[in-house]
């Protein structure tokens, strides 16, 4: 009987251990529902400097990557400039950032910017298990779900807006270079607008960029996204140190789902 008893109290124990292991490993980190995205979608925007189409730009997630043991959409962006803007001034500039599937942050994130005589390297590993950003050029402590500035751009994608009131924040961090800076979304509200991929009822929203945004801007970002599960960014406007960049939707494939935003 104890033997019976022994072997019984082995198998709840070693249950019981299984269980605990499973959901520790389950919550070790946060789950996001995500509608919006998924492996091949790829987006094309045409960047304008006034009246000037200046350069394309190129939003994708070609593949899924495993990194640290996680699936991770693997994102690229990409601005050039076109050949008749280059004597002006030449883009080549690049972006890549590993998201987490199910959490929606980073584990791993690259800049390469050459914007004509000024260029930059930086690249971050994020580990999320021991809280620390491994850099290019140091090691640094970080936040729970601390963003880059790619991870924050389509966890802004994952976020309901339906219920915000113009002026609401949602409150977000981003890592670069050495620190962590707030990066906050600003609900701006509704509109409908119309740019060279269709037209479309969208949402404004205002990311409060204060160090590593994706153009070396002065001033404030607003971008237009489409008012559907999908979130697609329709519209990006920016100020520069002369004037204004616009980048416009041209083209699309691969979405998560159906665009409802577009009227036509």
């Amino acid at each position: 009987m104890n033997n019976i008893q022994s072997v019984l109290k082995f198998v709840f124990t070693f249950i019981l251990l299984s269980i605990l292991t499973t959901n520790a490993q389950t919550s070790e980190f946060r789950k996001i529902e995500n509608n919006a995205f998924r492996e091949g979608e790829k987006l094309t925007f045409d960047v304008k400097y006034g009246f000037v189409t200046a350069g394309v730009a190129v939003m994708s997630i070609p593949r899924i990557r495993k990194i640290s043991g996680r699936n991770a959409y693997h994102v690229n962006f990409e601005v050039n400039s076109v050949p008749n803007f280059d004597w002006v001034f030449k883009v080549r500039d690049k972006y890549e950032s590993y998201i987490d599937v199910e959490g929606i942050f980073p584990w791993r994130f690259e800049q390469h910017i050459r914007e004509g005589n000024y260029s930059r390297d930086f690249s971050a590993f994020f580990d999320h298990r021991k809280g620390r950003a491994k850099t290019s050029e140091g090691e640094y402590p970080i936040p729970k779900n601390v963003h880059d500035i790619i991870s924050a751009f389509y966890f802004a994608r994952t976020i309901d807006y339906s219920k915000m009131k113009v002026g609401d924040k949602v409150e977000l961090q981003n890592f670069y270079k050495d620190k962590v800076h707030q990066l906050d979304v600003k609900y701006l509200g509704k509109e409908r607008i119309t740019v060279p991929a269709g037209t479309f009822d969208c949402v404004i929203v205002e990311p409060l960029v204060l160090e590593g945004g994706l153009f070396k801007s002065e001033g404030n970002i607003v971008i237009w996204l489409s008012d559907d599960n999908l979130k697609v960014p329709v519209k990006v406007k920016t100020k520069v140190v002369i004037g204004s960049i616009d980048a416009e939707l041209t083209a699309f494939e691969g979405l998560a789902g159906k665009f409802s935003a577009k009227v036509k």
